[in-house]
């Protein structure tokens, strides 16, 4: 699922290493980049790892706030830096992606075969595993990322 949540972005100009901050207040997410360009990717992820993390515990994804609401929530979050001398701009996160880029760890599951297949399979030097992925991605009709 592809999310577009209101950032605020604001360059402190302090001379600092992370100059620019950045505040995502639908996701209540504070974060930092070198450059604007480094605050977006920083936000994109920041917004993602929250969402995985969401997804993860079974809790509902944050609609996306108006202009207006996310305004006033940076607001509430962000007393001790004023975004408004910042900008607001918007960052995609596809989730699905994001998680395919992220999680790759393996998970063991038990699959039961019958035992002449199993023969089979081992005599022909065939990975059960990658052709069970194989298999589950084409009739789910994901790719892999790359």
């Amino acid at each position: 699922m592809k999310q577009v949540y209101p950032t605020f972005i604001v360059n402190t100009n302090d001379g600092s290493e992370h100059p620019f901050l950045v505040c995502v207040p639908d996701m209540e997410i504070f974060t930092e980049g070198e450059t604007l360009a480094d605050a977006i990717e920083m936000a994109r992820d920041a917004i993602g790892a929250a969402g995985i993390s969401m997804e993860d515990h079974k809790e509902k994804l944050p609609v996306p706030s108006e202009q207006n609401t996310a305004i006033e929530k940076v607001k509430q979050f962000a007393e001790d830096i004023d975004f408004s001398n910042g900008i607001l701009t918007y960052v995609d996160v596809n989730f699905s992606e994001y998680r395919k880029k992220i999680d790759t760890k393996t998970v063991r599951r038990n699959v039961a075969l019958p035992s002449w297949l199993n023969y089979e399979a081992e005599h022909a030097g065939i990975n059960v595993s990658r052709v069970l992925q194989e298999a589950l991605m084409n009739v789910l009709n994901v790719k892999r990322s790359i």
